[in-house]
């Protein structure tokens, strides 16, 4: 088999590197806005530069991973649609509902695989949590605590084009807590904070740096989400989900950027995780290898497209609430 990948940046350099290395991956053919970028990526994983973003599409490729800037999602979507080739994008589908809905109606017109990459599904403790949960040892979940801590701002470049913290950080959150209880979120409520020395870098951005939301559920359970980009601490993503029965902890390691106050608690780490590509390693890998195999017909798609548009409306609904300073009913998916 062989795969383009679309975009040659940091995240698009990460995948090119791993599809190299995946069995049944005969040849990784990577594409980029910036020719030059491209070249020196192939150059460096042992895969082949094509001209353009476009040349991918013209034939040679079995299947087609995008990890190009999130404006570029919804027609690259399109494009590998109307070439028949099965994609796996990076979150989000499209930064709104209305392009969201072009783009899987342009997939699910053609009948193509698309899995889009919320890579926590794939993630040891978050699976091991969910088989927990789906098996009873927690008994009926009555809270969840997430949390998604970046260690510092991204480039200003990045904050005006993705979506912003709710719609980019805590998306992640939504879809885990779907994926994990089964259940949907029902109603929100969000407030958005900006301080520190890159505040006016997020107010020119018409971004927040740290967040919070309460999020209910169907079944009456309730949720609390956080996300910040200024954890100097280290990058940190847990989630605690607490039942009748027992609490479980995603993300408590000997690496979690966190100092216990306790005499005789846990000392602090040594080497806390510095990223998101450190800590989900072996996610990315694993949910790159499963789209290998729907693509080969040999597992179904674990992530379909339609599962970012669920998360999106959480997020919009939590942007409105942040915006209104008011609880917010979440919008259902359209059939």
């Amino acid at each position: 088999m062989r795969i383009g990948v679309v975009g040659a940046g940091r995240i698009g350099a990460h995948h090119a590197a791993v599809l190299t290395a995946l069995d049944g991956v005969e040849g990784v053919v990577v594409a980029d806005a910036e020719q030059d970028r491209a070249a020196a990526l192939a150059a460096r994983v042992g895969a082949r530069a094509a001209p353009s973003p476009e040349a991918v599409f013209d034939g040679g490729v079995d299947a087609v991973v995008i990890a190009a800037t999130t404006a570029a999602h919804p027609a690259l979507i399109t494009q590998a649609a109307r070439a028949g080739l099965p994609a796996f994008c990076e979150k989000p589908v499209a930064l709104d509902v209305p392009g969201t809905l072009r783009a899987l109606r342009e997939a699910d017109a053609a009948g193509t695989l698309l899995q889009l990459g919320f890579q926590r599904r794939f993630d040891a403790g978050f699976r091991a949590a969910r088989a927990a949960l789906r098996a009873g040892r927690l008994g009926s979940v009555h809270t969840i605590r997430a949390v998604t801590s970046d260690p510092a701002p991204p480039p200003a470049a990045f904050l005006a084009q993705s979506g912003g913290l709710i719609r980019d950080c805590l998306v992640h959150d939504f879809d885990a807590v779907r994926w994990l209880t089964g259940r949907e979120v029902t109603e929100v409520y969000a407030r958005g904070a900006t301080g520190g020395a890159s505040a006016a870098l997020f107010r020119e951005a018409g971004d927040v740096d740290t967040a919070a939301v309460l999020l209910a559920l169907d079944d009456g359970a309730l949720v609390t989400a956080t996300a910040t980009r200024r954890n100097g601490a280290g990058y940190d993503v847990r989630m605690e989900l607490s039942g009748e029965l027992d609490q479980w902890v995603v993300g408590l390691d000997a690496r979690t950027p966190a100092t216990s106050a306790e005499p005789a608690g846990p000392p602090p780490p040594a080497r806390p995780w510095s990223g998101f590509l450190e800590r989900f390693a072996p996610a990315y890998r694993a949910e790159l290898a499963a789209f290998v195999a729907a693509v080969r017909g040999e597992a179904p798609n674990p992530c379909p497209g339609r599962e970012g548009l669920h998360a999106l409306l959480v997020a919009e609904a939590c942007e409105t609430s942040r915006r209104e300073n008011r609880p917010v009913r979440v919008v259902p998916a359209p059939g």
